[in-house]
């Protein structure tokens, strides 16, 4: 017997909500946020309240300038993709220079062109929307006192948010990982949901890890060029992590961590 495409749509709908009693939220997610051609129609974009692509502090402890990128003309992508690894282990007693921490960070998240009112980055992102936001724990960096910093692309800047050496809190907030006690920097990737949301609805949040893994993956590449480890940290305590940033969890919340220093001679 053969069915209509309606009538086979209508059938896999049926199983899948059989099986939701079975499966995890991750299962239904990844079942319930799949495009179809029946259900692609109804939404359209609201220009007039689109999130606002750009996060400013109203009231910074500073404002931090970040020198020019220190890029090297040395550095082979092909011999960077075959030495690339997750390092574990730094020296202690090193600081990150302040033009290499600059590299880092345009690496990631650094404007390389503009059309109209979109400003294109170093890593791409699902439909020009840039929902990840990017702040650093300084604990050795030069020109930057311990703390937790957020990046302004737009500026080219950083923001002081919280004084301080937290990087032992950090380390407890990733299940007790220590090398993000002994790193020079960590860097913390959160995502303002909306930014996504606005366009994708509830598939933006496969769109929001993506983003995340293609701006690690640039940090990787940006600090074996540098002569840097760096090690990307998933396993982490959520809500601990956005307490000690200040972000509410919800509207914008923690993702993804990496911790950047120098790689102790012998370790990996």
């Amino acid at each position: 017997m053969r069915h209509t495409r309606e009538e086979k749509g209508t059938i896999m709908k049926s199983s899948r909500n059989q099986q939701h009693g079975e499966m995890g939220i991750g299962e239904r997610f990844q079942q319930d946020t799949k495009y179809d051609p029946r259900n692609m129609s109804g939404h359209f974009l609201d220009w007039r309240n689109r999130p606002e692509p750009y996060k400013n502090y109203a009231s910074p402890l500073a404002i931090v300038a970040i020198p020019e990128p220190a890029r090297t003309e040395k550095a082979d992508l092909w011999e960077l993709l075959s030495h690339r690894r997750s390092r574990r282990t730094y020296e202690a007693g090193r600081t990150i220079k302040a033009e290499h921490l600059s590299t880092l960070i345009w690496a990631t998240q650094g404007i390389t062109a503009g059309y109209g009112e979109f400003l294109f980055r170093t890593a791409p992102s699902a439909g020009g929307l840039y929902p990840i936001e990017t702040y650093l724990s300084m604990r050795a960096v030069e020109g930057c006192e311990p703390g937790i910093y957020h990046f302004r692309p737009k500026a080219f800047d950083l923001e002081l948010i919280r004084r301080g050496d937290h990087s032992k809190k950090l380390a407890e907030a990733a299940l007790g990982q220590m090398i993000v006690r002994e790193a020079q920097a960590t860097f913390i990737w959160s995502a303002v949901t909306a930014r996504s949301k606005w366009k994708y609805r509830q598939r933006a949040y496969r769109y929001i890890y993506l983003d995340a893994g293609h701006i690690a993956e640039n940090l990787y590449l940006a600090g074996e060029a540098l002569g840097l480890g760096v090690c990307g940290i998933g396993a982490l305590f959520d809500d601990m992590v956005n307490e000690l940033v200040g972000l509410d969890g919800f509207e914008e919340t923690v993702i993804y961590m990496a911790t950047v220093g120098y790689t102790r001679k012998g370790g990996g």
